[in-house]
């Protein structure tokens, strides 16, 4: 997670600075950044319900992410790899966390 961030911070460096590109990587930067914060948070937390909220957070930035970044190869002519790359690591990062929130939310219920 925290190399996801970083990456993302590396890919949004290299687009040049305009009011387009600017708008989309501080939301990028933002919302990937998110991703490792709150997951931080949510291995802190203080019940099974605190860690399923915390990773909901995680859930959604990981999700923005992902869109951020489908604008960015939208808008872009460059730089696709890169993206594809980062949008693959983002959907396997949501996928993670879904599943983590399903396999605490069974356990919540079969209690």
């Amino acid at each position: 997670m925290f190399r996801f961030a970083v990456d993302c911070g590396n890919l949004c460096m290299q687009f040049p600075i305009s009011r387009q590109y600017n708008a989309y990587c501080n939301q990028l930067i933002r919302c990937s950044s998110s991703i490792g914060a709150n997951y931080r948070a949510a291995c802190r937390g203080k019940s099974d319900r605190d860690f399923i909220n915390k990773l909901k957070i995680v859930e959604e930035e990981a999700d923005e992410s992902i869109y951020f970044l489908e604008i960015l190869k939208e808008i872009s002519e460059t730089h696709h790899s890169e993206i594809n790359r980062l949008h693959g690591e983002a959907n396997e990062l949501l996928s993670i966390t879904v599943a983590s929130i399903n396999t605490v939310r069974k356990r919540i219920n079969s209690k």
